[in-house]
């Protein structure tokens, strides 16, 4: 039976055989090979998507979660604190519940998606509403560590990044070998560092003879590293991403420039079609933050940046149920109120039979 991340690659991650496990398990997320959508561009390419939205809580985040809060409770902490805009604090919250302990987030008054605060919520955290955005939500978690007795569970805890470097390994073990391009969401980079972090050590251990070049895409909004500095006001419909100011700086870089690597952006407007066109084509429901590499990796394909005949994985971070309303305000999905009868319901039908 799969119990997890931490039993199922304990070998490559920093635990203990005493340290207690809190987990859901986690990983073993589907790697999906897209048929539709990519039959629309003209040219050969092997395109798949690792579905992060198939975890406990409904994104990747739960991966770094149970290495972060079983750490914590090993050495006694009592509480765990993070910043976040809406998939952290639903992956802290659930797994404080499930190890007992106290969870408190900090989010951006106004700027979370209702599906992930819903998750906070019913999973007993106590939910700090900030009149700032999430990079002012970091400052104060950093600061409120220093003074009280809480564990930081924000991507600046390393063990965040031991438990979501599984992803890499996961596909690795699907594929046999790494593929040659792998396309994220970047908004606090943690999950670029991470899964950097991932293929080299699976190289490291033999178990793949090359690794990904790894391209970054982010919001028009939101956009540092494609600026190369600090955005203030960060401002996008894609809100996982919507930070200015990436604690894994210097990591995501790094990944970058190690693996040949770059940094692009794109326009909310174009995230959202992206997302819609993927539940449309290939019945794959994700969180608009998460249709941007998909909406990258087409683009590269597109311009020759990524060339022919290559393998290539889009890391889709949460599900589209985080975000229910950016869903349903662009989904041109009928919905008609007909009579209850065979013949009113039978019209329909046959109206919309294409």
């Amino acid at each position: 039976m799969y119990t997890g991340i931490i039993d199922h690659y304990r070998k490559y991650l920093p635990v203990n055989d005493d340290m207690p496990i809190v987990s859901l398990n986690e990983g073993n997320t589907p790697l999906i090979r897209l048929n539709n959508i990519p039959r629309t561009l003209g040219k050969e390419v092997e395109l798949y998507v690792k579905f992060e939205g198939a975890n406990p809580t409904g994104s990747f985040k739960d991966r770094g979660m149970t290495m972060a809060v079983s750490k914590a409770v090993e050495k006694g902490s009592r509480a765990i604190i993070c910043a976040s805009t809406g998939n952290t604090s639903a992956a802290a919250a659930a797994y404080a519940a499930r190890a007992g302990i106290r969870c408190f987030v900090l989010i951006p008054d106004g700027k979370i998606a209702l599906g992930k605060l819903a998750q906070a919520m019913m999973h007993g955290s106590v939910v700090i509403q900030i009149q700032g955005n999430f990079d002012d939500g970091m400052r104060l978690v950093k600061e409120v560590a220093r003074q009280t007795p809480v564990t930081i569970v924000n991507s600046i805890n390393p063990l965040r990044l031991q438990g979501q470097k599984t992803i890499s390994f996961e596909i690795i073990d699907t594929l046999g070998t790494a593929p040659d391009y792998h396309c994220l969401p970047v908004g606090n980079a943690g999950n670029i560092s991470a899964h950097w972090l991932g293929y080299c050590e699976y190289m490291e251990a033999g178990l793949t003879d090359s690794r990904p070049v790894i391209a970054g895409y982010q919001a028009f909004g939101a956009a540092p590293f494609v600026l190369g500095q600090k955005v203030d006001r960060p401002e996008t419909v894609a809100t996982a991403i919507r930070i200015g100011d990436p604690q894994s700086w210097d990591k995501a870089w790094q990944a970058s420039r190690e693996s040949n690597g770059w940094f692009d952006r794109f326009r909310d407007e174009e995230i959202l079609e992206m997302q819609h066109e993927l539940a449309q084509r290939e019945g794959i429901f994700c969180e608009p933050a998460s249709a941007v590499s998909l909406l990258g990796a087409l683009h590269d394909i597109k311009k020759g940046k990524i060339p022919e005949g290559k393998r290539v994985v889009c890391t889709l971070t949460g599900h589209g149920l985080k975000d229910p309303d950016a869903a349903i305000k662009q989904s041109s999905a009928a919905r008609l109120k007909v009579k209850p009868t065979l013949d009113s319901v039978r019209a329909v039908i046959l109206d919309n039979m294409g």
